[in-house]
């Protein structure tokens, strides 16, 4: 394997470190890769859940202009995906990491010119779970009482496992509860999540949102030769 750091920078989370590498078995394919302190956030080998974070979050809306928000930039497969769909007119991606931001703006990551150069699109440095908690003011700074149609979030590693301890909060009723409050009425809450689903927490979402319900996604994993599963949990809001 060859690598390359990209990147390297000191973080309230930890270290954060941007790498691109070589497989020989592969081919020429670069592969870029995030990692937090101990964490390994994310793979640009490893994709298609991130994409059907949106590609399902936003199916299940059947209006003809969306305004949504995505909740964690990383390489930008789920934001990607979302102006994959012509029906999306805004999107914010709220994004904790300035660095991750500015790894976007500068080309470093693979898809950033993509969104950084969307006039759909705006990149925000922002803590999202305080912005849920903020039911007074909208996820969008420029329109302070604006909802949203699909908020689609890929943070954690899963609800129980998270990547700092305050985020726990969020996965509760009440902070379910406190985010569905930014959504318009039917609008979607979609969540990302690593492995198989966890029926607990489609419970849980059963309690604060008019439906809910997880979904399994496979894909290939060219490094165990094998399948590997996320999930995409999906929620949705009464209808007035």
């Amino acid at each position: 394997m060859i690598f390359e750091e990209l990147d390297f920078q000191s973080t309230p989370l930890g270290d954060l470190i941007l790498r691109r590498r070589r497989i020989p078995r592969l081919g020429e394919l670069d592969v870029y890769e995030v990692k937090l302190g101990n964490d390994f956030l994310m793979s640009s080998l490893f994709h298609e859940a991130e994409r059907q974070l949106a590609k399902l979050g936003l199916a299940a809306l059947e209006k003809q202009t969306l305004d949504v928000v995505v909740g964690g930039l990383g390489l930008g497969f789920t934001a990607v995906a979302a102006l994959e769909d012509p029906r999306v007119s805004s999107l914010v991606v709220v994004e904790y990491l300035e660095p991750v931001i500015e790894w976007h703006k500068n080309g470093l990551a693979p898809l950033g010119e993509v969104l950084a150069k969307n006039p759909r699109c705006r990149l925000l440095q922002a803590d999202f779970f305080a912005l849920s908690r903020d039911m007074a003011n909208s996820f969008d700074p420029e329109t302070p009482t604006k909802k949203h149609d699909a908020i689609l979030l890929d943070v954690d590693h899963t609800p129980t496992n998270v990547l700092h301890q305050t985020n726990t909060r969020f996965y509760t009723e009440e902070g379910l509860g406190e985010l569905a409050q930014h959504l318009k009425p039917g609008g979607v809450f979609a969540l990302w999540a690593d492995g198989e689903p966890d029926a607990s927490f489609t419970n849980r979402l059963g309690k604060v949102f008019a439906r809910a319900e997880s979904h399994t996604i496979e894909f290939d994993n060219p490094i165990t030769e094998d399948t590997s599963k996320g999930t995409v949990y999906l929620a949705q809001t009464a209808f007035d």
